[in-house]
């Protein structure tokens, strides 16, 4: 069975949120989702998850500005942060990248190659709960189970 991750999901369009909150529990992950860029920064400060699921247009702050916060606050110890998103042509996932994003997935997307994505995530996660994410964890990030 594949590890269980601590998972959040942004997007602002909540049928999005919602379809992914349940195909990831069926898949015995622990879930949260928010609906705005905001949201998402308290809510990995709150949750600590392992992986971001995130929508790059979203309303005032962007999951590109999302992302480089992340990855100023974090640094080596961010969660792995995945784009869901409709912006997929070379200059979005450039863009994406730039901003700190590890992976791109274009909607729609085969729920099978997203859940695949997650296991190599998992896979790459360390018995101890930090593995390639990160040695270390923020004072005001909780820990991974």
């Amino acid at each position: 069975m594949p590890q269980q991750l601590r998972i959040l999901i942004g997007d602002d369009e909540k049928d999005a949120v919602a379809t992914l909150l349940e195909l990831l529990r069926a898949e015995g992950h622990e879930v949260r989702g928010v609906y705005s860029g905001r949201a998402v920064l308290d809510m990995v400060r709150d949750f600590g998850p392992d992986v971001v699921l995130l929508d790059i247009g979203m309303p005032l702050v962007s999951g590109y500005e999302v992302a480089r916060t992340l990855r100023e606050r974090y640094a080596s110890a961010r969660p792995l942060l995945v784009a869901v998103t409709g912006r997929d042509d070379a200059r979005d996932r450039a863009l994406a990248h730039l901003a700190g994003f590890d992976h791109h997935v274009a909607k729609p997307y085969e729920p099978a190659a997203l859940l695949a994505l997650l296991a190599n995530a998992g896979a790459r996660q360390s018995p101890a709960g930090r593995g390639t994410l990160g040695p270390a964890v923020p004072e005001d990030r909780p820990p991974s189970r």
